[in-house]
């Protein structure tokens, strides 16, 4: 009976140890289950960190890490965990709590990894940050699920940190991929012995037939400045694709399963504003990758970007070269209601027309329209089709009368550039031509994509204004078909 109470003793206080180092309030009741676009927990204190998207049998499982105090807890290692929401149709959603949290008082965060399905099991790799002797340490661990919903971590915990040649403060973010031959998993990592100095970032390579023991390989990528962060790879419609993300998120694709890659002619995945994406695939064909919208200090437009935020996903579109584009999910874009007491006001001797087709032409300067009464929380549609050389066109978004406050999406066809606000989008086709554009205004996130190829996405608390102009410097542009609805 003694050896029982100091065994029940020595359960509480382990508890109470790991209870103590971290506590989290969030409820799935609470949470919206209609849609997950722009998602943040309901508690106040709780955001969304890196997103972890897999599909199994029509299920999109979407798990994410869940934040509290912006990576400042324990240490500033950041006490993440992660917590699953998941859906049959990307509409009904359904919330769940901590699905792979922490335990063990030295985990001091559990990171981002991937998740397969194998053996009639969800396996679930991923790394975990530890504090060893005062230095911060990344290591990898697994764990187990009948179902995807509730993982139980397996022995060894750990059962890998860095081998010989790699920086262990740097081994984190596994990518699982099961193949004909058996398992390969990347893993963010940094050469401690680079060919170049300050390009000793690479993807480590391991394979194994039994995901238990593994045989290290020639890293699948290297040459990059910094360590490149939540990889993702796939194969889709005849290529093979490789994602990672240092100071942006880019892609390579290659005929061949571990290259040699290409690099494509522009980066549709590099929004400033939309971290570290991961892609899953979905029924007919279709791949969705999810990411994460950082917070801003102090709540305002030019505050830097703070860990965790709200989740933005996108529509992958392949071209018949494997070039990537990426547009919005329709299943998540919001319903609305056509807005009917929108007005045009005209600048009085630049611009011409009505709604559904405005034209303004400013050859020596700058020109402008204005509709007045846009709700705050709101979608715009509208085609843009320049008729000659401009330095550039384009909107004031939560304006007033003379563009004084408002945020700036503008559009410039000479160097490919589309900026919303204080973030850009480089390399984008197209913009001498005809160009569809759709307007996502919720709450402090603005999101457009045009052409449905490019998207860019902006946090933007500071400006309220409820007018809209649509400008053009130095050259003549049609608008066409602008219609604003609310958001319902």
């Amino acid at each position: 009976m003694k050896e029982i109470l100091v065994l029940i003793y020595l359960s509480v206080i382990i508890g109470l140890k790991v209870s103590a180092q971290i506590q989290l309030n969030f409820d799935p009741g609470l949470q919206s289950k209609t849609n997950i676009q722009y998602f943040k927990p309901a508690e106040i204190d709780l955001f969304v960190g890196d997103c972890i998207p897999f599909s199994h049998g029509g299920v999109f499982y979407l798990y994410w890490l869940i934040d509290k105090g912006h990576h400042s807890l324990l240490n500033g290692l950041g006490g993440h965990q992660w917590v699953l929401s998941k859906s049959t149709d990307l509409i009904n959603w359904e919330h769940f709590p901590i699905v792979l949290g922490i335990e063990e008082e030295w985990e001091k965060s559990i990171c981002t990894g991937s998740v397969i399905y194998a053996n009639n099991k969800f396996y679930a790799f991923y790394a975990t940050r530890v504090l060893q002797d005062g230095k911060r340490m990344e290591q990898l661990s697994y764990a187990i699920s009948d179902d995807g919903t509730k993982f139980i971590k397996q022995k060894p915990n750990p059962f890998l940190t860095a081998p010989p040649g790699y920086n262990p403060s740097q081994f984190r973010d596994p990518k699982i991929i099961s193949a004909k031959d058996g398992f390969h998993m990347f893993i963010s990592s940094y050469s401690s012995d680079p060919e170049l100095q300050k390009f000793g970032g690479c993807l480590a390579h391991l394979f194994s037939t039994d995901l238990k023991n593994w045989e290290l390989k020639e890293p699948v990528l290297t040459g990059q400045t910094g360590t490149p962060e939540c990889p993702d790879y796939f194969f889709w419609n005849g290529w093979y694709y490789l994602i990672y993300s240092s100071g942006g998120t880019y892609y390579v694709k290659s005929k061949n399963p571990f290259g040699p890659w290409e690099y494509p002619g522009f980066q549709p995945l590099k929004e400033p504003f939309a971290n570290v994406p991961k892609t899953a695939e979905f029924k007919d064909g279709r791949r969705i990758s999810a990411a994460w919208i950082p917070s801003r200090e102090d709540n305002k437009d030019d505050g830097r970007s703070r860990f965790g935020g709200n989740i933005v996903m996108r529509e992958l579109v392949q071209e018949k070269d494997g070039t990537l584009g990426t547009s919005f999910v329709p299943e998540l874009i919001q319903a609305t209601s056509e807005t009917g007491w929108i007005s045009l006001v005209h600048d009085k001797t630049t611009s011409s027309g009505n709604l559904e087709k405005l034209q303004i032409n400013s050859p020596d300067g700058i020109g402008f329209a204005r509709i007045d009464s846009v709700p705050y929380n709101c979608r715009i549609t509208l085609e843009m089709e320049p008729i000659s050389n401009n330095e550039e066109y384009g909107l004031f978004i939560r304006s007033n009368e003379k563009a004084a406050g408002g945020y700036r999406l503008a559009f410039s066809p000479n160097r490919g550039i589309v900026q919303l606000g204080n973030v850009a989008i480089e390399a984008v086709d197209g913009l001498r031509g005809k160009n569809s554009v759709e307007i996502i205004m919720k709450e402090d996130i603005i999101d457009v994509c045009v052409n449905n190829r490019r998207c860019i996405v902006n946090r933007c608390p500071g400006q309220k204004g409820a007018k809209l102009l649509l400008y053009v410097k130095q050259g003549k542009v049609n608008f066409n078909r602008i219609k604003v609805y609310e958001l319902n």
